[in-house]
């Protein structure tokens, strides 16, 4: 199997998208461009979805990429180019679990997210916090995943459904470029 070079990973709120895109990153030497990068400016203010789409049309112009993550008003982009689709499909109890989790980690410890900003107490109890996003976005995300990987016409998908699989999934692939055909 031919390591994928355009890899876009998928999934709800803290399924663990950006931690599987850093450890992809290093085990297939693969540059790994955040969305949250991308999307914020500092103070969390939101790119204008049109700046949004032109900032990842150019990533997905590489020939070489990691993206974790695709919203409504880009989704299309990533899709189009993508080798492989990773979907990480958790149980909803293990994926609020885990966003859980690294939300009061965030809160406690003030970690930067992404362009200066930060979880705070206020907004994990505001409309928009990303506690309620995942509770109202899951089952869509679970049957975009699944509608993707029965799709002939999408990139290939990969739905993992734990942890365990994910560990197993990754030990099968080709290390930093090395291409097993070839080898």
């Amino acid at each position: 199997m031919s390591a994928p070079r355009r890899i876009l990973i998928y999934g709800v709120y803290g399924s663990g998208k950006s931690t599987l895109a850093a450890r992809l990153a290093d085990h297939l030497g693969l540059p790994w461009y955040p969305v949250d990068d991308l999307v914020w400016q500092p103070g969390w203010v939101e790119v204008p979805v049109a700046q949004q789409r032109s900032r990842i049309e150019e990533v997905c112009r590489r020939d070489r990429w990691i993206i974790d993550g695709a919203y409504q008003g880009w989704r299309d982009v990533p899709l189009a180019r993508a080798d492989l689709v990773v979907g990480l499909d958790y149980p909803r109890w293990r994926s609020f679990w885990q966003l859980l989790r690294r939300t009061v980690r965030r809160v406690v410890t003030g970690e930067e997210i992404c362009n200066g900003n930060r979880e705070s107490l206020g907004s994990v109890l505001s409309a928009d916090s990303i506690l309620l996003w995942h509770v109202t976005a899951f089952g869509r995300a679970r049957r975009r995943m699944r509608a993707w990987q029965g799709d002939p016409s999408a990139p290939p998908v990969v739905l993992l459904r734990s942890p365990a699989e994910l560990d197993d999934w990754l030990a099968g692939l080709p290390r930093k470029g090395v291409d097993r055909n070839s080898a």
